[in-house]
């Protein structure tokens, strides 16, 4: 199919409807073009701008053939039809072309917010969507730059096919305010990065938006306003591991909504009292901080009906393990006070030490996360929600075995697409690299404080990596790996510019990096 025939199909199928090679019967099921009829597009395309045109991106919508092109290490939307655009944001540069004798007019917009919003306007598959019980996989990004990766990723079954078989559904956007202030990022650029890798790779199956750990009032306002859907609420400042019987006595019951012996009639027929107070006096005050964010998030929804939301509770980043039975009173009381929610994170057994494999005893784990998922789909069923998830390829095949033949399962990753920028870094520019790791080793006594970590610079490589003749195998040493990881926000303060453009250079090498990477992650959740 040509372009001018491409084209056509607006005004057969009406203004700014899709041919049937392109129409979804529902979210989930889109297919993108045929490879071979959008390389033929691209490159007619490609020949009027004068850019790459990214293939898969073209789409029909409102006023033409849209897509994402590349002059340069620049990209732009371009919109090509027969009449201008109407209602473009107002950065927009518009011109006459011709093409195989037809007048066209060409509309070019930078890469920004409001030629997103522009675009969202477009396209529905652009805003984030909530996928309920779905197996998920939390695709962090702190660069901006790896949707792409991801998407490959998650669209490829094992057999190599374009449909997600897999079943599995990609959380795109997903970054803590944490996090968000050490990249120097907002909700919206995050929001922002994920949506225009999606345009990139025509990825119209749906993808999610997770507003991570978040803890406050003035943290959800802000995720609201950038349009997230997946609301991680980390209520581990209020866990109290230190138990006294006037702990328990001095909860904030009316918080709770309840009382000390209610509490103990409701959960003593299963556990011992000593054990309901023991769970009550480290989890007691975080579902209540959990509960009151769970109804503030409502609240601020209610004004909102195309906004769909869903929540996950975490209390994995706490010094103990959450038990059993702990985790049967979390639920029990978060389903008493009217807490809806989609996945739980528990503190497993072990170690989940960042950007690195599981520590610990791997029976001793199945039997926990036994315990977790029976207990999941007794209260729910919700997902377990693995976090601190990436590089623990030794546990996935036990969690898949218990997530069930439903896979009630959130995988989150974040720091692992980071470090596997890295890799593409030390491949394309060894010299930078260097730079990255000697700041690394000297940053990481102070970086690592907020972690649960135990890299030993002194097992590491030396911080002019003496001796390695391959720069990239550092990103498979435990310490060095580790060091890295911890440390992105000193490195993204001086090297981060120069980072994002050796990717931008070496943009398939880092697809092609990540999605080896991400494949090997997803393989056990595959159905």
């Amino acid at each position: 199919m040509r372009l001018i025939e491409f084209a056509d199909h607006t005004k057969a199928n009406g203004s700014g409807s899709q041919p049937t090679a392109l129409m979804p019967s529902a979210r989930g099921t889109a297919e993108p073009l045929e490879e071979s009829v959008a390389s033929g597009i691209a490159a007619e395309l490609g020949a009027i701008t004068g850019a790459y045109v990214y293939p898969r991106s073209i789409t029909l919508g409102q006023g033409g053939v849209y897509s994402l092109i590349r002059e340069g290490l620049q990209k732009k939307l371009a919109i090509i039809g027969t009449e201008p655009v109407t209602d473009v944001p107002d950065n927009s540069e518009s011109r006459s072309v011709s093409y195989d004798g037809q007048d066209l007019q060409l509309t070019l917009l930078p890469v920004s917010s409001s030629t997103a919003a522009f675009l969202r306007e477009q396209f529905d598959w652009l805003t984030p969507v909530t996928f309920g019980t779905r197996t998920t996989v939390g695709c962090g990004d702190r660069l901006g730059l790896a949707t792409p990766g991801h998407l490959r990723a998650v669209r490829l079954s094992p057999t190599g096919a374009w449909h997600p078989s897999s079943g599995i559904a990609p959380i795109l956007a997903q970054q803590s305010i944490r996090e968000m202030a050490r990249t120097n990022r907002t909700p919206t650029d995050v929001m922002d990065d994920a949506m225009w890798g999606a345009f990139e790779e025509g990825w119209q199956a749906g993808f999610g938006a997770d507003a991570d750990h978040l803890k406050t009032t003035e943290d959800i306002d802000r995720c609201v306003a950038a349009g997230f859907t997946f609301y991680t609420f980390d209520p581990g400042a209020y866990v109290n591991n230190t138990y006294s019987t006037s702990a328990f006595d001095d909860l904030p019951w009316g918080d709770l909504e309840t009382t000390s012996s209610e509490t103990l009639a409701r959960y003593t027929p299963r556990f011992e009292p000593a054990i309901v107070q023991r769970a009550f006096v480290k989890y007691g005050r975080a579902i209540a901080h959990v509960a009151t964010l769970y109804r503030y998030l409502k609240s601020q929804m209610n004004g909102r009906l195309a906004q769909q939301f869903e929540v996950e509770v975490s209390v994995d980043e706490t010094e103990q393990p959450t038990t059993h039975a702990e985790h049967t009173m979390i639920a029990g009381e978060l389903r008493r006070l009217s807490v809806e929610w989609v996945s739980l994170a528990p503190r497993f057994v072990g170690r989940f030490e960042k950007g690195v494999d599981y520590i610990g005893d791997l029976e001793a784990f199945d039997r926990d996360c036994s315990g977790h998922a029976q207990i999941a789909r007794e209260w729910g069923p919700y997902k377990l929600s693995i976090h601190s998830g990436s590089d623990k390829f030794s546990i996935y095949p036990l969690v898949a075995q218990h997530a069930g033949h439903e896979m009630y399962v959130h995988l989150k990753t974040a720091g692992t697409s980071y470090l596997e920028a890295l890799r593409t870094v030390a491949r394309a520019n060894s010299t930078l690299f260097k730079d990255i790791y000697a700041l690394a080793y000297e940053r990481y006594p102070e970086d690592r404080a907020s972690y649960h970590v135990s890299a030993d610079p002194a097992k590491a490589p030396d911080n002019q990596l003496s001796g390695v003749s391959d720069p990239q195998t550092v990103l498979d040493q435990f310490d060095a790996r580790q060091m890295l990881h911890v440390c992105f926000g000193s490195i993204l303060s001086r090297y981060g510019a120069d980072i994002k453009t050796v990717l931008r250079q070496n943009e398939e090498m880092h697809y092609a990096d990540l999605q080896r990477h991400f494949m090997h992650h997803l393989e056990s959740f595959c159905n």
